[in-house]
């Protein structure tokens, strides 16, 4: 039905057209509703209903009804490592008396999750007795197929940068805060950073080099405990205090990773690297 102005109601044209520009062009039922009389019929409806006596319930009828199903639990979810685990962390690493002992408790500790996705225990590269030791964040792909740090694409411009001052894996101790590599390559939680921490502090210790390198952020925030950022702490000595209360000089530079999504930087890291070798010439 399209609605046709009336000349015979006044201003029904003009009513008419303002919702035909609304784009009400057609009348949806014959008559208009009358809501008043609607919202009146409800009102007596509800009184009638208020008054009405209780219906009796039918008990023999409801005992007849099956029980109904109880909802579905959700799934379990994985256990995230607690306090707990973070205690256990520090107990067994504070046990170990040697690197080996040490790379055997990381093996045997169940309470990190990265542990169940990852191929292989990262512990360390180089030599132990070497007077610089360099600490990153965690495994990549290539490290955790290998099982050791810095193998790929950054653990290749990190032995050119080292030769460029004279070492080589030989002549340096590498590792990782974290010794698994997380999923996907995501960033470790805070509760996986903490779990770990008791180990790599006591990797340090038990290595005792002259000079630490943090290379990137996270290690660096990690080990000399700030929360700033990389590109204020680099290019400072800091240090790093073991357990055992002793202060190990620390340079804290940018990741081999991100210099190769911004070479423009590596001028920075060679100025750090360039300080790491005049404190090893001064301790020597």
């Amino acid at each position: 039905m399209t609605l046709e102005p009336d000349d015979s109601a006044p201003g029904l044209r003009e009513l008419l057209a303002f919702y035909a520009e609304a784009g009400v062009d057609d009348a949806l039922v014959e008559e208009a509703p009358d809501r008043f009389a609607e919202a009146e019929r409800a009102a007596q409806q509800a009184a009638a209903a208020a008054v009405a006596p209780p219906v009796a319930e039918d008990r023999s009828a409801t005992q007849r009804q099956p029980a109904m199903a109880a909802p579905p639990r959700p799934a379990a979810t994985a256990a995230v490592p607690d306090e707990t685990q973070i205690a256990l962390a520090r107990q067994r690493a504070s046990e170990a008396r040697t690197l080996e002992e040490l790379r055997q408790q990381l093996a045997d500790f169940d309470g990190c999750n990265l542990k169940t996705t990852a191929k292989n225990l990262v512990f360390s590269d180089g030599n132990p007795e070497a007077d610089v030791m360099l600490v990153g964040e965690a495994p990549g792909r290539d490290e955790d197929l290998e099982g050791l740090p810095f193998v790929g694409r950054s653990g290749q411009l990190l032995d050119r940068i080292l030769a460029a001052i004279g070492l080589d894996r030989q002549s340096a101790y590498i590792a990782n805060v974290i010794p698994w590599r997380p999923p996907g390559n995501r960033t470790p939680t805070p509760q996986e950073t903490e779990i770990c921490r008791p180990f790599i502090e006591r990797q340090i210790e038990l290595a005792n080099p002259k000079v630490l390198v943090t290379l990137g952020g996270p290690s660096a925030k990690l080990l000399l405990r700030t929360s700033e950022g990389i590109l204020r702490l680099r290019g400072k000595w800091s240090v790093h205090t073991t357990a055992a209360q002793v202060a190990i000089p620390t340079m804290p530079t940018l990741h081999p990773a991100y210099l190769l999504r911004n070479p423009a930087h590596k001028k920075l890291a060679w100025r750090d690297f360039l300080e790491v070798k005049a404190k090893l010439r001064s301790l020597s």
